[in-house]
């Protein structure tokens, strides 16, 4: 009797949208099935951003489409049917005994999870092919952490250069392209630097019109997910590749020049300014991270663009992206409950409405409302620097940042927020706390001019709340921070100050926790 030939079905997720995805590349067109599924459990896990929610399925369907163009055999599974993706699998396997169910490793801890446990249910063979999507495979971060206490991502981004061959020079590539290997301190301007150089803005970055397939998905969405926050209409981002590439290469031609000078101001109604917004897309499959630096090289190459500006560019994809991913798949399933500095507080109510006196959260805030979006800077040394000095419970930050952002996946923002903006890890990513008092917020931004409360301020009537908290941070955590020589010196200042004075700024800030309840 003729054996019948196998018959694969290859699992895509909604975050894995990439052309060389590595379950794709193993499969079969004219033999395999392609698998999508829309799992309400999934999208309805948290109240994730309507955009973030119209991206992943916009996307996915665009994705479905053009593959089945392509010849692929498709089945695709909406929202409306498909409740979880247990339910959709054992009916799937049922039906079509497929010989294997084929996946790229799932770029989060708890997809990964699921899958191992599905896999075991249904009594066939799964295959987890490790992910394309990322440049540094999770065994090499594994060989590079090499068991140390802290890891340096300097000297992660040296070895991805080196390994890359991206702004290197010299006999086998060795150096680093104009002597240096980053040039922060040229990408670390001021608002007052902006202001003198004329207060430069560049052209808008690219608003894409929806077409029916966006539409469509934001009508059920309307429907099955009512209370999500932000508006349909408002929605511009690319859901497919050729439009991915084109945002890229708008990003390249009229904003990449100024993008290392600016990359931490902060104007109030102007959140965008150079960035690239070049992550959600990234970040789901339809850019790769290696076209995209190459892309900064080649303009630098021709002139195009400055080196400490596509070094900045560049040190973000291949450097830090890599490596906020290494150190979640090194540290999980135990990085998922860190709280190294014992923060208990709630989470402010206002982090849903935007309505705070305190005018830097407030404009960071009602920008992530509304579109799901603010760049790097806003988020650590805005969001990220409250929550750390209020003492935040770290899973309920984790969870808001996870809900309201647009390129929010797990692992994006684990190792961002509890590492690097929360210290919850205890130092294993951030050699120390990233706490600023209001004279770094007024120093990188206009937010100050317009606020209820003073930088200049100490305490007392109309002072920051920052610098209350900032003072009561190291008091509460002096025993820890004065034995840190980057986090010494502000321990030994606090401790130096007059009794009175101590007493007056820590019982202020007291009051102003006491006032988030």
């Amino acid at each position: 009797m003729k054996k019948s030939p196998e018959k694969h079905t290859v699992l895509i997720l909604p975050d894995q949208l990439s052309e060389r995805n590595a379950a794709l590349l193993c499969a079969q067109r004219g033999r395999d099935r392609l698998l999508f599924i829309e799992s309400r459990q999934t999208f309805g896990k948290i109240p994730y951003h309507r955009h973030r929610l119209m991206l992943l399925i916009s996307a996915m369907r665009h994705y479905a489409a053009e593959r089945a163009a392509e010849g692929w055999d498709v089945e695709y599974h909406r929202l409306e049917n498909a409740a979880d993706m247990r339910s959709v699998l054992e009916v799937h396997c049922r039906d079509h005994k497929p010989s294997s169910l084929l996946v790229a490793q799932p770029n989060n801890h708890d997809e990964h999870q699921a899958l191992k446990l599905l896999g075991a249910k249904f009594s066939i063979p799964l295959s987890i092919i490790p992910t394309s999507q990322f440049l540094c495979s999770r065994e090499d971060f594994l060989e590079f952490a090499g068991g140390k206490k802290r890891l340096l991502m300097e000297n992660f981004y040296r070895e991805m250069r080196r390994r890359t061959g991206l702004l290197m020079e010299g006999e086998k590539g060795s150096e680093p392209l104009g002597g240096q290997w980053n040039y922060d301190i040229e990408n670390r301007a001021t608002f007052a630097d902006w202001k003198k150089a004329g207060m430069p803005r560049p052209k808008k970055p690219l608003r894409l019109q929806q077409d029916e397939i966006t539409r469509e998905v934001a009508r059920e969405l309307e429907v099955i997910y009512p209370d999500a926050p932000g508006k349909a209409a408002d929605f511009a981002l690319p859901v497919t590749r050729a439009e991915s590439l084109k945002a890229l290469r708008d990003f390249i031609a009229s904003r990449l020049s100024e993008f290392g000078t600016w990359q931490d101001l902060m104007v109030a109604e102007e959140g965008d300014l150079f960035h690239s917004i070049l992550s959600p897309m990234l970040n789901i499959g339809l850019l790769d991270p290696m076209e995209c630096a190459l892309a900064a090289e080649k303009a630098f190459k021709e002139g195009k663009a400055p080196l400490h500006a596509v070094e900045g560019f560049v040190r973000q994809v291949i450097g830090w992206r890599e490596f906020v991913n290494g150190v979640y798949w090194l540290k999980m399933p135990e990085y998922a409950s860190v709280n190294g500095l014992n923060a208990t507080r709630s989470l402010p109510a206002f982090f849903y409405t935007g309505e705070t006196s305190m005018h830097c959260l407030s404009a960071a805030l009602r920008e992530t409302l509304q579109s799901g979006f603010n760049h790097h800077i806003q988020r650590l040394m805005v969001l990220g620097n409250f929550l750390l000095l209020a003492g935040i419970d770290p899973q309920e930050a984790l969870r808001w940042f996870n809900e309201m952002y647009i390129d929010a996946h797990d692992w994006v923002m684990a190792a961002n927020l509890l590492g690097m903006a929360l210290h919850a890890d205890g130092g294993f990513m951030a050699s120390k706390p990233y706490a600023a008092s209001g004279a770094y917020i007024s120093k990188m931004s206009n937010y100050c001019d317009s606020c209820a409360f003073s930088p200049s301020i100490k305490s007392g009537k109309g002072a920051c709340p920052l610098n209350l908290l900032y003072w009561n941070f190291f008091n509460t955590h002096q025993d820890l921070f004065v034995r840190n020589p980057r986090t010494s010196m502000p321990v030994r200042s606090w401790q130096k100050r007059d009794p009175k004075d101590r007493l007056k700024i820590v019982s202020e800030a007291e009051a102003f926790l006491e006032s988030l309840c």
